[in-house]
């Protein structure tokens, strides 16, 4: 089943220490010349936390009016608070929208340096991820931290200048009761977020159940033929019958919670409220507070009540925010590979297709308890067809990906036209090979752009004559659209021949001087391999082909044939000097094929 991408909701959480901080900080260098919209929006939002502030008081001197019975005043204070809304208006407006400015730039160059980073890691970073996890810290993680430098870090630092504020304000207006309102109100907002939080995870384990319970029939309904034949619908009906027996029990429990929360909301938050304003009344009794004074003291301890409640919250998402700003920057913190990557560079100097394995060793570094390659030795003249056969497993496919250089071999050496290929650089050495895979990945685009990605810059010429040398013109004459035909998600609209086709006709417009096949036709049913391997042919003449095939009926006419067994190279010779040797492996081979033909 397909491993879906984590939701932000399930994002884990970052202990909020120095290092983490460190890493967060890290974000900073992505800013660019956008640093004074930061720094403009943080001069806002102060001015938005300061108004906001103002409120209370200007009601409070509204109220006041009243105990004082001047009533001159009320114009003018209502237009005081018209004008208080219309900045707080004007300010939120402006720390909203530099916010979201330069976080969006801030993501869009941070975005670009995780991918430009990604695609230059070596082979062996992506033999050890799962795309799944790669995919989610693109998409998911940042997120998660984009919502967090629109949204959650300026709302928290609006939070705390509420609290603050308002804690002085309350203080100001009487110090009696900030002291009485401080010891109950926040205590039981803070117990309302952690009971509230509590109530979501039954929620969500509730939805986790139901999920579980539709995987179910989705299984059942897509094996229904194995269900029938094995008669098993009384088995996959009390499997059903038990998912959601467990969706009800927990259903009920959290039931039960949500009824607690609702109590405890109804008894002890307004009941703290109520004996705010109670001794606010009681100290009014005695001449201590004023009416207003009191209006104001309930508004400003609203304000912190709330606040409070909200920093816990935020707090959590900046938690989930610095663990996504951690596993983005473990990507940014692994060594790439030396390659050019911010221009199409042509091939300035052609290598001739000599190539030489001296004394050939490998491990992979996932699997370090099993060596690959042992002390294989093979010399490759220019323009020759070398094919490698053997049983599966025997390391065939990883001499192609040394030659590449998607690894290094950990002893011995790959001498191209005599020079360690380690000292080519690495955009030079793969811009003078090129592959045609078995599993050919076309590009959810059009046929011309799948052929050009041998040669970006191709002209329409180039690419014409590429699909004619790969026999591939004589299908795409066929489309309404020709060159333009959209080849769909990883080329489903074209059959196994036609993408074999495409790909070799990517080969030829790259034009390399080493050639690899790698079993291009053994998935290939009779008449598309017929047409496939004219193709291949013309495309060998004149360069250095590594040919690596399972049918060994393809490979006759290669200039020499290695046989590798267990890492070793076990035969090596024409096709006529291997079937002479008795015993041999590539003569069993043959001869095994040929029997099940």
């Amino acid at each position: 089943m397909a491993r879906k991408v984590k939701d932000t909701e399930d994002l884990p959480k970052a202990k909020i220490n120095r290092s983490s901080l460190k890493k967060a900080f890290r974000l900073y260098e992505y800013i660019g010349p956008h640093k004074w919209k930061l720094y403009l929006g943080l001069f806002f939002l102060l001015l938005t936390g300061g108004t906001a502030l103002g409120f209370p008081m200007i009601l409070k001197d509204l109220i006041s009016t009243i105990e004082l019975k001047n009533y001159d005043k009320i114009n003018n204070i209502g237009i005081y608070l018209i004008l208080l809304l219309t900045f707080q208006s004007v300010f939120s407006y402006f720390r909203i929208y530099l916010f979201v400015n330069y976080t969006e730039n801030t993501l869009a160059s941070l975005r670009r340096a995780i991918y430009a980073h990604l695609i230059t890691l070596p082979m062996s970073y992506f033999v050890q991820q799962r795309v799944g996890d790669l995919n989610s810290r693109m998409s998911s993680d940042i997120s998660q931290i984009q919502d967090t430098l629109t949204t959650t870090i300026a709302e928290l630092l609006r939070q705390v200048i509420l609290v603050i504020g308002g804690i002085i304000f309350l203080l100001v207006i009487s110090p009696k009761l900030t002291l009485m309102m401080l010891g109950i109100v926040p205590i039981v907002a803070i117990a309302a977020v952690i009971f509230g939080r509590f109530i979501r995870k039954t929620s969500k384990e509730v939805q986790e159940r139901i999920a579980e319970s539709n995987t179910i029939i989705e299984e059942t309904l897509q094996g229904i033929s194995n269900v029938k034949a094995f008669a098993n619908e009384f088995f996959e009906n009390a499997r059903y019958k038990r998912s959601t027996e467990e969706i009800v029990k927990n259903a009920i429990r959290g039931g039960k919670y949500r009824g607690f929360f609702a109590s405890f909301v109804i008894f002890c938050l307004f009941g703290a409220i109520v004996s705010v304003i109670w001794y606010g009344i009681h100290l009014a009794s005695l001449n201590q507070l004023r009416v207003s004074e009191l209006f104001a003291f309930i508004l400003y301890s609203a304000f912190v009540g709330v606040s409070f409640g909200g920093i816990a919250e935020l707090y959590a998402q900046v938690q989930k925010a610095i663990g996504s700003i951690e596993r983005v920057f473990e990507i940014l913190d692994e060594e790439p590979e030396l390659l050019s990557i911010n221009e199409h560079v042509e091939i300035t100097k052609r290598i001739e297709g000599t190539v030489s394995f001296e004394n050939l060793a490998f491990t992979y570094p996932s699997r370090k308890e099993i060596q690959v390659l042992k002390n294989i030795s093979l010399s490759v003249k220019k323009g020759e067809t070398i094919a490698i056969v053997g049983p599966s497993g025997s390391g065939k496919s990883t001499i192609v990906s040394l030659l590449l250089r998607f690894y290094d071999p950990e002893s011995g050496a790959i001498l191209i036209d005599g020079i360690d290929a380690r000292k080519y650089p690495l955009t030079e050495l793969r811009n003078n090979m090129a592959i045609v895979p078995q599993d050919v990945l076309l590009f959810g685009g059009t046929i011309k752009e799948n052929i050009a990605y041998g040669k970006p810059n191709a002209t329409i010429a180039e690419i014409v004559e590429a699909a004619r040398k790969a026999n591939a013109l004589e299908f795409i004459d066929l489309f309404p659209e020709k060159l333009e035909t959209v080849v769909g998600e990883r080329g489903v609209k074209l059959s196994g021949g036609q993408r074999q086709r495409i790909a070799i006709a990517r080969a030829v417009l790259k034009d390399p001087s080493i050639l690899i096949l790698d079993e291009a036709t053994s998935s290939l049913d009779s008449e598309s391999e017929r047409v496939v391997q004219e193709a291949l042919d013309k495309l060998m003449v004149g360069r250095t082909s590594f040919v690596i095939a399972h049918r060994l009926s393809t490979i006759r006419k290669a200039d020499k044939i290695v046989v590798i067994e267990k890492g070793q190279v076990r035969e090596a010779g024409t096709h006529q000097e291997l079937m002479q040797l008795e015993n041999g492996l590539y003569r069993s081979l043959t001869n095994m094929q040929m029997e099940l033909v």
